[in-house]
């Protein structure tokens, strides 16, 4: 067999893997994104007030930061093909229990087996990547597979809405269910075993302790961590009570709330397109900036001052494209924090991290709301708008700092690299 042959096999083999990988990502993503624009939905569905909506949420994100904390000791040890279709089958059961909630507590017992299992789906998509995919490729591979983050929104999250208004709030939960159960089953099927990690034999339980230690004691880690959680928590303590707002405070219809979520994601996809490429022109910390500051003035108009009669679509797809632009900038940065040989353990801790913020922001939004009966105005949205602000406008001095250690450290490392080595002095 010619080496042209095996490369070309070999490169249809990775393209499998990657539409693999990029469809248990798209139902991972599915079943999180879904919930909150359903938030009235649901409230309406299992009767209780919409200021739940973001303990519905929490308590997907705070299993999913549980298991993935748990994962850096075990989800190393099996063959990934295995492990994934268990982690699959378990979200797949966590969706279609939400379907057959019947109050707060069931279906948040629902997402947080869906959680439980989500959390761990997402880490070995990622892992599975890294192992199959050479390291000149891994780059567009994992574009791919993050892009089911913005088909997600742009095209499940409408449906999703439009499901739960012509058949009901379980449907979307059992239709995400079902197309789950056909991913698992081909994936489980036209995957091959994965098993190369395994060569070196697992890595010890106290080995993993303090190599997680070792990361969280570097200081520009402290500080990227610091922003993620400013980030996560900023938006989930207002976005999980979106949904309610436009139509329960400023009246937006709920058959039109599908293309307001459609807009926003078209929206956000388009500032992904281009934002990269301004933060490698300008820098992370001018980027990020910009969008905090665009971020601060739209949640003003559209949360705190809302004028009467202003677009509410204007609004949204003002705040998805703000928040894009700050998240490219930032994620760009974090990219560039840890050393190769941790930034597989770095970007584990930081998935912890982002569900504890969301997690954090989600309840306090529960703790802030009036409890109101379904259908009526939120109160006290001006104050979660208030503090999503106040975050916002950290973030800036804090990309300041992390941009300033990181160039610093980079010019250090290419210097050292540069410099002539120096032979030893003769007599």
């Amino acid at each position: 067999m010619s080496a042209d042959t095996a490369d070309t096999r070999n490169r249809r083999s990775e393209g499998l893997i990657i539409f693999l990988v990029g469809a248990i990502q798209l139902i991972n993503i599915l079943d999180f994104v879904i919930v909150m624009p359903m938030g009235p939905d649901l409230a309406r569905g299992v009767g209780i007030s919409t200021r739940y909506v973001g303990l519905i949420g929490g308590s997907y994100t705070l299993a999913a930061a549980l298991s993935g904390l748990a994962g850096l000791f075990f989800l190393d040890r099996f063959d990934r093909r295995k492990a994934v279709a268990v982690a699959m089958f378990g979200l797949v059961v966590g969706t279609a229990a939400g379907g057959f909630a019947w109050g707060l507590g069931s279906l948040m017992a629902a997402r947080v087996i869906a959680g439980l299992f989500g959390g761990p789906a997402t880490s070995l998509s990622m892992a599975i990547v890294a192992d199959v995919i050479p390291p000149e490729r891994r780059g567009a591979a994992l574009s791919k597979v993050m892009s089911a983050f913005s088909l997600a929104m742009v095209l499940g999250v409408p449906l999703a809405l439009e499901i739960s208004q012509r058949a009901g709030w379980r449907w979307p939960f059992f239709t995400v269910a079902g197309l789950g159960v056909v991913v698992v089953a081909v994936a489980v099927t036209a995957l091959p075993a994965l098993r190369l990690h395994l060569d070196k034999g697992p890595t010890p339980h106290h080995h993993a302790v303090q190599e997680a230690l070792e990361i969280a004691r570097t200081r520009d880690v402290q500080i990227s961590y610091l922003i993620t959680a400013v980030v996560m928590a900023g938006g989930f303590i207002l976005i999980p009570n979106i949904s309610a707002y436009v139509q329960d405070n400023i009246g937006y219809p709920r058959e039109h709330l599908g293309t307001l979520y459609l807009a926003g994601g078209v929206a956000s996809f388009a500032v992904m397109l281009f934002a990269g490429r301004l933060v490698d022109q300008y820098g992370s910390f001018r980027i990020g900036t910009l969008g905090a500051l665009m971020l601060s003035v739209t949640v003003y108009v559209g949360f705190v001052h809302y004028p009467a009669g202003f677009p509410v679509m204007a609004i949204y797809v003002a705040f998805m494209a703000s928040t894009a632009l700050r998240n490219v900038s930032y994620s760009t940065l974090a990219s560039r924090v840890p050393q190769p040989r941790v930034r597989a353990r770095f970007m584990s801790l930081q998935s912890v991290v982002q569900h504890l913020a969301s997690t954090a922001g989600a309840f306090a939004s529960t703790l802030i709301l009036g409890d109101v009966p379904t259908g009526q105005p939120l109160e006290h949205v001006d104050v979660l708008a208030t503090v999503t602000i106040i975050l916002c406008l950290a973030l800036p001095p804090l990309l300041w700092a992390l941009q300033g250690r990181v160039l610093a450290r980079e010019r250090g490392l290419k210097l050292q690299a540069e410099a002539p080595q120096l032979q030893p002095a003769t007599r």
